[in-house]
């Protein structure tokens, strides 16, 4: 595995082993000991959620200010521009964002600490996602900032407009969103 840090230190992007030859690839997708001892990273994942987004989607930028979520995601097929944002109050990266592509060629992994906002644009025709969370969703504690404020600067790859949920749509500004301390 290989681990690499990106501008904000707590967000890795993570490259599995891969084996491969003519019949096909197999790779290990994720070992809680070999995650802890290549990252630090210790943690009891809850849950895995599955997505499939067309071409132009983009979902974000989402966080739980409580049950706040840890996650660790890839793209299993087709690709993403995938997000973390630092919405930490306290920390010297407080607004800053990374973002990488992820996809079921390249195989590379993000993990999303808690404190950190998450979202993703879809690149391909459709893509399918796959997150493991460290708490379980809670809807009651679910924040969404809006995926284009200017505070943030994200550049998104975008191709015209992107496709929004009507919650993304209204999302808040991060000046005025409930962020952690």
């Amino acid at each position: 595995m290989i681990v690499t840090p990106t501008a904000l230190p707590e967000v890795l992007v993570i490259e599995p082993k891969v084996f491969g030859d003519a019949r096909g690839f197999f790779y290990e997708s994720y070992n809680r000991r070999t995650l802890r001892d290549a990252t630090g990273i210790d943690v009891d994942f809850v849950q895995d959620n599955h997505s499939r987004s067309a071409q132009s989607v983009l979902r974000g930028l989402h966080y739980q200010l409580e049950q706040a979520q840890g996650k660790l995601v890839r793209a299993t097929v087709g690709s993403v521009f995938d997000v973390a944002v630092d919405i930490r109050k306290q920390s010297p990266n407080f607004g800053r964002w990374v973002g990488v592509e992820l996809s079921a060629e390249n195989k590379k992994m993000m993990w999303v600490p808690p404190g950190f906002a998450h979202g993703f644009l879809v690149l391909s025709d459709f893509a399918e996602f796959l997150y493991k969370t460290t708490d379980y969703y809670a809807p009651q504690h679910e924040r969404a900032i809006l995926w284009n404020d200017p505070a943030i600067g994200v550049q998104w790859p975008l191709v015209g407009e992107p496709l929004l949920s009507s919650k993304d749509q209204t999302a808040q500004r991060l000046q005025d969103a409930e962020v952690f301390p």
